[in-house]
């Protein structure tokens, strides 16, 4: 029977305060959890955005800039101290991590897809846990709103490619909506989707936090590529990492979208 598993993806809006600096309680609490669930049998990667949000906290910068080249600085700096911060955390619950950063040319082919599998499966059997980012420093498009956009749809695109059972979203906001709950009280929660269709594509609120370039509109492409690949989606609210055992008891906590059979 072959191992379970699950691409998790955590927002930069998640990892950091809303001053841009690191979140440290709730970043200890998401390795405890993903290290004991990788304990279980499940093998886990972990898309992580936050290199630019935590390049902001170690400069001293409140807002981020608009200039291309300042944040490829930033995410240069704050990628260094994002990976320690992994190597760290998951090495206290015994688990080893390994840094795999990405742009949308190295998937562009076959021959660069299969490369990418290869590496991520070796690591998996190995017990390693990938750490996956966006390459911001190098690929500037994302960073001008147009490549894999937050690393949503980077994290879709690793779950079709491994044939992850499940993609679990987290960010700042517990599941899709009928309108933005930060601005309608009567908002209700959409619990399960089934197909994703112009109607709730337009359910998408575009909010986001200053410290992405993400918003639901993100998330939902990135569902709509995943499902489409077999993979299940879960978008949840990461501001208590403990939530994610509930998706693994089958409990639905945020908003699922079903997979394409």
């Amino acid at each position: 029977m072959k191992n379970k598993r699950t691409v998790v993806k955590v927002g930069t809006s998640t990892l950091t305060y809303e001053n841009g600096k690191i979140n440290y309680r709730r970043i200890e609490a998401l390795c405890k959890v993903l290290s004991d669930l990788q304990n279980s049998g499940e093998q886990i990667m972990l898309v992580s955005s936050g290199a630019i949000g935590v390049g902001m906290g170690k400069t001293g910068l409140a807002k981020r800039p608009v200039q291309t080249k300042k944040k490829q600085a930033l995410a240069a700096i704050g990628q260094c101290e994002l990976m320690f911060m992994y190597d760290k955390l998951f090495g206290e619950y015994n688990h080893s991590v390994a840094q795999i950063l990405l742009t949308r040319y190295a998937v562009e082919t076959d021959q660069k897809r299969q490369n990418v599998i290869n590496t991520i499966d070796e690591l998996l059997s190995m017990n390693i846990i990938p750490v996956i980012n966006e390459n911001d420093t190098v690929a500037i498009d994302e960073l001008e709103g147009n490549n894999f956009g937050d690393n949503d749809m980077l994290s879709a695109i690793v779950a079709g490619l491994v044939s992850a059972d499940r993609l679990i979203i987290l960010t700042d906001i517990d599941g899709l909506y009928d309108s933005n709950p930060r601005t309608n009280p009567n908002a209700e929660k959409i619990a399960v989707v089934e197909k994703i269709n112009s109607d709730i594509l337009d359910m998408a609120a575009g909010t986001g936090s200053n410290r992405g370039t993400g918003g639901m509109i993100t998330k939902l492409q990135a569902a709509d590529y995943a499902t489409k690949r077999g993979v299940e989606v879960f978008v949840i609210s990461g501001e208590k990492p403990e939530n994610l055992y509930e998706i693994f008891d089958g409990n639905n906590i945020g908003t699922k979208f079903t997979a394409v059979k």
